[in-house]
């Protein structure tokens, strides 16, 4: 896919960056953010800078990815172990 310039307003500012991710990718993600911020106490929201906020959000987000990406892994391990453990029995009943 060919990159293009992709735009988007946050804070009341312009944000633009190029991009070879399909658009419904992009905005997903865009809105993830959004929703994210949009979480944020306002009153913090109105002492920070919006830098500041985007970083702290994109960290949120990050941070979700961590625990997630842990929680996967825990799970293909437990079903590595379950899946052997059916091996050995099957193995083991026709012996």
């Amino acid at each position: 896919m060919e990159e293009r310039l992709v735009s988007f307003t946050l804070f009341g500012q312009k944000f633009s960056f190029y991009s070879d991710a399909p658009q419904e990718e992009v905005d997903g993600a865009v809105d993830m953010l959004r929703e994210e911020l949009e979480g944020t106490d306002l009153a913090a929201r109105s002492t920070v800078p919006s830098s500041t906020m985007l970083v702290l959000g994109c960290l949120r987000i990050a941070a979700r990815y961590v625990k997630l990406d842990q929680q996967y892994n825990d799970f293909r391990a437990s079903q590595g172990q379950s899946i052997a453990q059916l091996i050995d029995k099957v193995s083991d009943s026709i012996d």
